[in-house]
Parts: C-alpha cells; sequence; structure tokens
C-alpha cells in the first residue's frame, strides 16, 4: 500500500512538472520559451557575448533577425546562441539523413544444402553465397541430413569444406562446421567490410548510369544528320542542262 501510495505520489508530481511549463522535448528551448533572468550569449559567428540580461539577449536577436536558442541549459547561467534555428533544424536533419544512409548494418543470410546436392543445383547455391559475399554480408550455411545421412557426417564436412575453397577470394570461414542436431553449419565472413561493398555498388551504378546516357547519345547523332541531309540538299544550286544551238 506504502509502495502504490509513494508511485501515485511521484506520478502526480511529474503531471504537476508537466502542466507547470516542463517539456519532455529532446528539442532546446528557443526566444520567449527561456525563462531564465540571465543567460551567457554566444554571437552568430561563433564569438563570446558574455552574461547579458534575457531581455538584453531577445533584443539582440530581433536586431539580427535570428532566434536565441539555449544550448547549454545544464549550465549556469544557461549558454544562449543566436542562430536561424529553421535553417539550422533542416541542415541537422540532412546530415542525420545520410549518417543513416551511409550507415551500414551486416546481414547474415543463410543457405541450406543436402550432403547430396545435384551438381546444378551446387552452383546456383554458389552463386548466391558470392552475391552475399560480394554485398558484404555474412553467410550461414546449414547443411541438412535426413535418414541415413545423419550417419555420414562426413560427406557434410567435405561439401563445406569445398564451398568455402570455392569463395576464398571473398570470403573465409568465421564459424567452423559444427553438428547442431541434424544440421551441421558453418558461416562465412566477408573479406571486405560493408561500406566498402556500398561504396563499390554505388559507382557501379553510376558507371552504368554514364554508360546508358552515352549509348543514348549515340543513338540520336545519326538522326540528327538524317535531318539535316534534306536541309543542304535543298540549299545546294541545282544545276540546268545548257540548250544546245540547233543545226541550220
Amino acid at each position: 500500500m506504502v509502495l502504490r501510495n509513494r508511485r501515485y505520489a511521484a506520478v502526480r508530481q511529474a503531471v504537476a512538472w508537466r502542466y507547470r511549463g516542463g517539456s519532455i522535448s529532446a528539442e532546446p528551448r528557443i526566444n520567449d520559451r527561456i525563462r531564465v533572468p540571465e543567460v551567457r550569449l554566444v554571437g552568430p559567428s561563433g564569438e563570446q557575448v558574455g552574461i547579458v540580461p534575457l531581455a538584453k539577449a531577445l533584443e539582440l536577436a530581433q536586431e539580427y533577425d535570428l532566434d536565441l536558442v539555449e544550448v547549454a541549459a545544464t549550465a549556469r547561467p544557461p549558454v544562449c546562441k543566436l542562430m536561424d534555428y529553421g535553417k539550422f533544424k533542416y541542415e541537422s536533419a540532412m546530415k542525420a539523413r545520410e549518417a543513416r544512409k551511409n550507415q551500414a548494418h551486416t546481414v547474415i543470410k543463410e543457405m541450406k544444402l543436402r550432403p547430396k546436392i545435384d551438381p546444378h543445383d551446387y552452383d546456383t547455391k554458389k552463386g548466391h553465397v558470392v552475391r552475399f559475399l560480394k554485398q558484404g554480408d555474412k553467410v550461414k550455411i546449414t547443411i541438412m541430413f535426413r535418414g541415413r545421412e545423419q550417419s555420414r557426417p562426413e560427406l557434410g564436412f567435405r561439401l563445406l569444406q569445398r564451398l568455402a575453397s570455392d569463395v576464398e577470394d571473398l570470403g573465409f570461414i568465421e564459424s567452423n562446421p559444427k553438428q547442431d542436431g541434424r544440421n551441421m553449419i558453418m558461416v562465412l565472413g566477408p573479406h571486405k567490410k560493408k561500406t566498402e561493398a556500398m561504396a563499390e555498388a554505388r559507382e557501379a551504378q553510376a558507371a552504368r548510369k554514364a554508360e546508358r546516357q552515352g549509348y543514348a547519345h549515340d543513338d540520336a547523332e545519326p538522326e540528327s544528320d538524317v535531318a539535316e541531309a534534306p536541309a543542304a540538299a535543298a540549299e545546294a544550286p541545282v544545276e540546268t542542262p545548257s540548250e544546245t544551238p540547233s543545226e541550220a
């Protein structure tokens, strides 16, 4: 009962603090939302103005047509800076978006094989493993044993060793083959980092795009030559045959 009353009091205090003007937003306070008598002011170019009254800081913000933004709320007095807050938020959002775009997440792909796999199926599965490794992803290879195949684990081990040897230029054995119930598992790791693979993929895409544009330009040139040919023919003078004198 005592614990419940304490929790209720804590919740009530948090609600009261919220309605008194407190905020759980991560955004800084700006302009009239700043509620302190004085601030340590930083100018638009980063120059230190010093400790000034809040009214003076707001007056300078209006003079420069900028916002007064609280950049260090825990300092005493709080540190505020004159800036274009809308432009600052836009640039911050663009930087965060670019960072997320370039962020690399290593993904573990999975490929399942049978001990007595057909050669054509093996080539197809190996092609998928090669593609995953080129993308900078790890690959979990699972050999599935069924029935009497469980008494021949060496078949799966040899198959895993063969696959690792075939793709050794692109990946390495990160986790050696081990038995897991009816399955045998091995993990291959890529030599290239995910960021490198992403950069190479973007370069290849840009090269293909430039090549397509070049082909389109080459195909358009003959049409212009054909179009200019009739005009040139029209401008050329037409030779008329001279009249031959009649015989007397």
